[in-house]
């Protein structure tokens, strides 16, 4: 028994809530180096603050899988877990901006935790939203499910990358002052914080209202599979889970290990590399804080190609497969990684970061699409946090020996981290020719 077609604008709810997530992350991606250094930290300090992200990933995701696998309830499998993280994650958005307030002796021990609290907020809204869309497509629909969902995040990472450059510029229209205080939390990134927590919430409740899911017994017919299980099923430890992994999921493992691996150390590693470097058309160098509203600009543009990627990609893997698309858009990252620290002027730089948008469109959504298809219905959930180890280990490693690479590896020369994630990025593409995908007729 298929599983019915659903129509475009039901696939777009099933992940329009990942919508005001990405708006979330993106804010963390582009500022938590920025606010980091505001509150006292050191530039070979910062990797290891990014730690509370992949932790918290690994930690959460697989618990929070492996629960929503078993739970049916009246507002569903997975939307319990979406609506509650979504809560979660809007209170921890608002917290952030008032960590010197909140814990004025220990600003960065207060933004840690806060960090820590983010992380795992969202972290517990984003895991379902991977299972829902498996859920309810069948493996026909699987990759348009996932590239739709591709260009939600990247339109997320637009807006939340150009929120505080875009409050800046309406405060300065409106002449009202955004002077940073020293110690203190950028204004223009404390409001992108509060709005950005506000549609976190709002485009959560459209898919936890718009969407419903199967019930168990629907489902369970649907996927060949008995409504209930026993006992023993329902206990299996996590070894044993483990034990029965596919082994695409450990072939897609290396690539995800390089392209994640990449982009984490662009994330942590981009703001120290353009500070006191990148200039604008007249040749001065731009102040600390427009480098670091640019961050977030150029983290808003690379989504753009992404989502423009995303529009076509299920038409062109259709024709040459997932992988050949793969494996190419992670070629056009190497590239853009490579060129980044070739360039000073702040608007060139925008160029590198179409490559780099081309690329994150196909990590976000070819690894689930071939990943979906050869996974137990009644344990996608785990599954997929299980999966998640790959993209939280090469963070938490970069995070762990980044600082250390940059000081006695490069001597302190940051944009050598971007020509690393371009390597890093080379080799993952390298390694999609491994990975072996089940045919769908």
């Amino acid at each position: 028994m298929q599983k019915p077609k659903l129509s475009f604008w039901q696939i777009w709810n099933l992940s329009f809530g990942f919508l005001g997530v990405q708006i979330g992350y993106s804010l963390q991606n582009s500022n938590t180096s920025s606010i980091f250094k505001s509150l006292g930290a050191d530039t070979s300090q910062l990797s290891l603050f990014w730690l509370a992200a992949p932790i918290a990933g690994m930690i959460i995701q697989p618990i929070v899988g492996m629960l929503s696998d078993n739970s049916w309830t009246k507002l569903g499998r997975r939307k319990p877990y979406i609506l509650g993280g979504a809560i979660i994650s809007t209170i921890a958005l608002m917290l952030m901006p008032n960590c010197p307030v909140l814990l004025a002796f220990a600003p960065l021990f207060m933004g840690s935790l806060l960090l820590l609290f983010m992380d795992l907020s969202f972290n517990v809204t984003m895991q379902p939203f991977r299972a829902l869309v498996s859920d309810m497509l069948d493996d026909r629909q699987k990759t348009r499910g996932y590239v739709i969902q591709t260009f939600l995040i990247n339109l997320g990472a637009v807006i939340g990358g150009v929120l505080p450059w875009l409050i800046t510029k309406i405060m300065s229209i409106v002449e009202v002052d955004m002077t940073p205080q020293a110690g203190a939390v950028p204004p223009a990134i404390s409001w992108a914080y509060y709005i950005g927590g506000s549609l976190l919430l709002i485009s959560v409740l459209v898919t936890v209202f718009k969407v419903k899911e199967y019930p168990p017994k629907e489902f369970a017919e649907y996927n060949g599979i008995t409504e209930k299980t026993d006992n023993s099923e329902q206990k299996e430890s996590f070894i044993k889970l483990l034990s029965q992994t596919p082994k695409v999921m450990i072939q897609l493992g290396v690539t995800q290990f390089f392209s994640w691996g990449a982009l984490f150390i662009m994330w942590t590693f981009l703001f120290p590399a353009i500070e006191g470097v990148v200039t604008d058309n007249s040749g001065s160098v731009l102040s600390s804080s427009d480098a670091s509203n640019w961050v977030g600009i150029l983290n808003a543009v690379y989504p753009i190609p992404a989502c423009i990627a995303a529009i076509f990609m299920t038409d062109i893997a259709n024709k040459f497969g997932n992988k050949i698309v793969y494996a190419v858009c992670l070629l056009f990252g190497a590239i853009g990684f490579c060129c980044l620290p070739l360039l000073s002027n702040q608007y060139a730089l925008m160029i590198p970061m179409i490559g780099i948008g081309i690329a994150y469109a196909a990590i976000l959504s070819m690894p689930y699409a071939i990943l979906s298809k050869a996974l137990n219905a009644r344990r996608t959930g785990v599954f997929m946090g299980i999966f998640n180890f790959t993209i939280t280990i090469p963070q938490i490693i970069i995070g762990a020996l980044g600082g250390i690479i940059l000081k006695y590896c490069f001597e302190m020369n940051t944009p050598m981290m971007l020509v690393l994630a371009g390597s890093f990025m080379l080799l993952a593409a390298i390694s999609v020719y491994f990975v072996k995908e089940k045919n769908v007729k």
